[in-house]
């Protein structure tokens, strides 16, 4: 199976270009190290709409894993669980809880969420280079399995 990925980074921060990117950027540099191929990274502001309309677009026609920076916590503008959900087919709550547990300080202030659009898995993980390393490398050993089971396609279990 290809492995492919999709970076989204959610930040008026980086939308406006007060802020660089770093956490994008790892998140692609550790897919990449990990064998995924990178498709697309792009960034939106923070919001209900632009999250799911980015998602939409991203997992139209893609087979892989998408994966959300930033907009997880709680600021008035952390709205990624929410534009996520808003298109999830299907929530996968256990690989939110496992990226929650990769940080049992930080993690709990996390609201992301996870699941699946058409053949695609969506992680939202946090803006913290550090919290979406984690989160991340908390479920990346899973995610070719769950991919394979997506598309209906033949695994040892």
């Amino acid at each position: 199976m290809n492995l492919a990925a999709k970076v989204l980074t959610v930040s008026d921060g980086v939308i406006h270009g007060t802020r660089e990117d770093k956490s994008g950027q790892a998140l692609v540099d550790r897919l990449a190290a990990a064998g995924w191929a990178v498709a697309d990274r792009t960034a939106v502001a923070d919001g209900v709409e632009s999250v799911a309309n980015a998602i939409r677009a991203l997992a139209d026609g893609f087979t892989g894993v998408i994966v959300t920076t930033g907009g997880t916590g709680f600021a008035p503008r952390d709205l990624t669980p929410e534009g996520t959900r808003a298109v999830l087919d299907r929530a996968a709550a256990g690989l939110a809880e496992a990226m929650r547990l990769a940080n049992p300080d930080k993690g709990r202030l996390s609201r992301g969420t996870a699941g699946t659009v058409g053949r695609c898995i969506v992680l939202n993980t946090p803006g913290s280079t550090a919290g979406a390393i984690e989160c991340l490398d908390a479920v990346l050993d899973v995610l070719p399995h769950a991919l394979a089971l997506l598309a209906d396609e033949p695994t040892e279990h």
